[in-house]
């Protein structure tokens, strides 16, 4: 009997390993286990340290130190500090920074998930996994409601200023903005940002019914997809605009 069991357990191990090996065959995607580790340190809203090593949360990204919203996403996860998390990779291992880029579970939870739906964080990916079309539907939710980052200026500006294109063909980048009041507005210590950390900070008035041409030099917005930012001096958002 113990024999027997021996081999049923040997058999089912077996399809398994197969089972795995023939999906990444017929898809052309790997199959990876979970892994479990302890969450030892927050280093921001997106980047951890564990008993693995430094992990990049993938899809999201957090704001940046002494922008809006930097710590609360931070605060988010000190509630998982010194706890046991699982770790799941998809199409990538690393980063150029040699961070693990994982998806991370708490108690069956998908934490990347859940800094998005309490819009501590914008969606951020250039190659879809399982878990793409789950994140952007947290995202899109959170910002409906206007959470976190996606609140609102309060500004009187706000409904003034438009964007009226942005040309991301480098060279010769450039965002083109109008002012479609009846009122001049001020837009000192405004700021626009791409999906990334790029960041143009503003220090000028847009006159009433005027447009200005933004120049940029070099590679910024990407090609292939990306986001676009504007956000009042208090990191507010003005305009939201994603290609």
């Amino acid at each position: 009997m113990r024999n027997l069991n021996i081999l049923l357990f040997l058999l089912i191990a077996t399809t398994f390993i197969l089972l795995g090996f023939l999906f990444s065959q017929f898809t052309g995607k790997a199959v990876y286990q979970l892994e479990k580790a302890n969450l030892t340190r927050i280093i921001d809203g997106d980047t951890i340290d564990t008993s693995l090593g430094k992990i990049r949360l993938l899809g999201i990204n957090t704001p940046e130190k002494k922008e809006a919203g930097f710590q609360e996403a931070a605060n988010f996860l000190v509630q998982f500090q010194g706890k046991e998390v699982e770790l799941e990779r998809t199409n990538e291992d690393k980063d150029k920074y040699g961070r693990l880029l994982r998806y991370v579970f708490y108690q069956g939870k998908l934490i990347n998930e859940e800094i998005l739906t309490r819009g501590l964080a914008h969606f951020y990916s250039y190659n879809d996994d399982k878990y793409t079309t789950r994140l952007k539907n947290a995202e899109e939710k959170a910002q409906k409601a206007e959470l976190g980052i996606w609140e609102k200026s309060k500004n009187n500006c706000t409904k003034c200023i438009n964007l009226v294109k942005l040309n991301p063909v480098d060279p010769g980048e450039y965002v083109l903005l109008k002012n479609t009041c009846n009122f001049n507005c001020n837009l000192q210590n405004w700021f626009i940002k791409d999906d990334a950390s790029n960041k143009k900070i503003l220090n000028f008035s847009l006159l009433q019914g005027k447009e200005i041409q933004l120049n940029y030099s070099g590679r910024v917005w990407n090609d292939a997809g990306d986001s676009f930012y504007l956000r009042d001096d208090s990191g507010l958002l003005v305009v939201f605009y994603r290609y």
